[in-house]
């Protein structure tokens, strides 16, 4: 998808407003909250802190390109199978960490999950069902 876009338009606000991918949340528009990560060029980046240009001519991949149709993604099945979400805010945010974090890391430990989500913010959960929910979905994409 593409689009045309004014040189102070955040991507987060481009992706929602102008491609209608709402998938990517806006929690805080400081880059603190994590909510609108996606993937630029394969890397996860807060998309409240890129303007919509700096994407021009890169791959951006949202939540709502995980799933394949009406399956769900291992990781998307292991959030929703292991309670790593309630109000589902943050989720697409996890989800897109989280898939950064097992493409670096297949079998990353609680640590390493806890160490690579701090940078996405949760008011529901306590974290320990979205680390559960990262190690499971990391055990089914190794097969």
């Amino acid at each position: 998808m593409t689009g045309e876009a004014e040189a102070r338009t955040l991507l987060s606000q481009f992706l929602r407003e102008t491609l209608d991918l709402t998938g990517t949340h806006v929690g805080c528009d400081t880059s603190q909250c994590g909510a609108c990560v996606v993937h630029l060029n394969g890397v996860p980046v807060k998309s409240c802190a890129v303007f919509a240009v700096q994407a021009d001519g890169a791959e951006v991949a949202t939540i709502e390109g995980v799933a394949s149709g009406d399956t769900l993604h291992p990781m998307q099945e292991a959030f929703r199978d292991n309670h790593g979400l309630q109000c589902g805010f943050c989720t697409p945010g996890m989800v897109m960490t989280a898939l950064a974090i097992v493409k670096d890391n297949p079998n990353p430990s609680d640590a390493d999950i806890r160490h690579g989500l701090a940078g996405n913010l949760c008011r529901c959960t306590g974290y320990q069902n979205i680390v559960k929910a990262v190690i499971a979905g990391a055990k089914a994409m190794r097969g």
